[in-house]
């Protein structure tokens, strides 16, 4: 879980999701969960922000049944399909879920 005060610091990185979700066309329960998975694992250094809003986006989508793909979501987000790739599952299993074995 994480606190109010999270997304006040972190509104760059929120309204960056929001529009990567307008580009892709989501809705909005992948939003929201691409948010609370954002909030839930900020990483410390600014450097690691845009890969985990960017993976965190993505298995948002995914949990929403939105999949997009990982160039997509890319793309959307400014960062490389690595970052997004090297990210995804953990970020999933970080909040309870179990990543597709695929």
């Amino acid at each position: 879980m994480y606190r109010a005060r999270d997304r006040v610091d972190n509104e760059e990185w929120l309204t960056r999701i929001d529009r990567a979700s307008d580009r892709l066309g989501l809705g909005s329960d992948a939003r929201s969960n691409a948010t609370d998975l954002f909030l839930s694992d900020i990483p410390d250094s600014d450097r690691s922000k845009a890969a985990t809003a960017a993976a965190s986006l993505y298995a948002g989508a995914l949990i929403a049944g939105e999949e997009r793909s990982q160039t997509a979501v890319a793309d959307a987000m400014g960062v490389t399909r690595l970052s997004i790739q090297s990210r995804w599952k953990e970020i999933l299993e970080d909040a309870g879920f179990r990543p597709p074995s695929w």
